[in-house]
């Protein structure tokens, strides 16, 4: 019998066409592997985090906060960026179980650092979680203001799949003191009558609007147009997926007040804060 080759999880779970009847079993077995993968992880430690400066457009050296993004390291040392994985497990208890690892994570880090301001994804299965909104109520209740230096982001297509929910979850959460950013700005189909209901505080414009914008008219009508209408509605800007100078220096003088990439930094398993005299420090943790 013809042994079957071996199955690349990952590489199926970003194929998106389907071109067999097998194909389907293929992608829940894929699933079933990155699960087992993630609750591994969990289990054994080796979920964690890292940080990615967003900074001021008229002061790059400065951040004005940090995104904190999950990481797995596999057991050869590997490191798994978010998007390799949580897809397959955001919708069940693995999901929960990391956002509420996250949320922890951030408060703890926000209450040791109070130069530090975080930012923390949010999956729409959390709004719900009485665990997760436990965590952040009892941080509230300390009264040491740590959850008025927390941002939750939260991505359109996630904001509008529940809008009422959506409207609910961030009117409570915000008499607990974080603020709110719409993820991924552009890149879904926020309604405009939604759009006025949610009033984030800041959105952040999806990146591929954002790469090569120096040379791009088209792309450069469209961030004008967001951020138009971020400023109407009394938003902060924040432009994803800056990478070379030339954009940086587009953006800056487009009036974008924050930008977010590799030209400011990668991902770094600890935040970096601006020190006296211009050296950075690292945040306690």
């Amino acid at each position: 019998m013809k042994q079957m080759p071996g199955i690349d999880a990952f590489k199926l779970l970003n194929t998106s066409t389907v071109q067999a009847p097998d194909m389907a079993m293929t992608r829940l077995e894929a699933n079933a592997r990155v699960r087992f993968m993630v609750a591994q992880a969990l289990a054994q430690g080796r979920l964690g985090f890292h940080f990615q400066p967003v900074v001021r457009s008229n002061n790059p050296h400065f951040p004005a906060f940090h995104e904190m993004l999950a990481r797995i390291r596999l057991p050869n040392g590997q490191i798994l960026p978010a998007g390799a994985f949580l897809s397959a497990i955001e919708s069940g208890v693995l999901g929960r179980a990391i956002d509420r690892m996250a949320l922890g994570h951030a408060l703890r880090l926000l209450a040791e650092t109070p130069s530090l301001r975080l930012s923390v994804n949010v999956s729409p299965h959390s709004m719900g979680d009485e665990e997760w909104l436990g965590i952040l109520a009892a941080a509230h209740r300390g009264n040491s203001g740590i959850c008025g230096r927390l941002i939750l982001e939260l991505t359109e297509d996630a904001a509008l799949s529940e809008a009422h929910q959506t409207v609910e979850f961030m009117k409570y959460v915000r008499t607990l003191g974080p603020a709110f950013a719409l993820d991924d700005f552009g890149a879904g189909a926020t309604g405009f009558r939604h759009f006025a209901k949610f009033r984030f505080d800041m959105v952040k414009i999806d990146g591929a609007f954002v790469h090569g914008i120096h040379a791009s008219k088209d792309n450069q009508v469209l961030v004008h147009c967001l951020m138009k209408l971020a400023r109407h509605f009394e938003m902060l800007s924040i432009a994803e997926r800056v990478e070379n100078q030339a954009d940086a220096e587009w953006l800056a003088a487009a009036g974008v007040d924050c930008q977010q990439g590799y030209l400011f930094g990668r991902p770094a398993a600890e935040p970096e804060l601006p020190g006296y005299g211009g050296e950075t420090v690292r945040a306690v943790g």
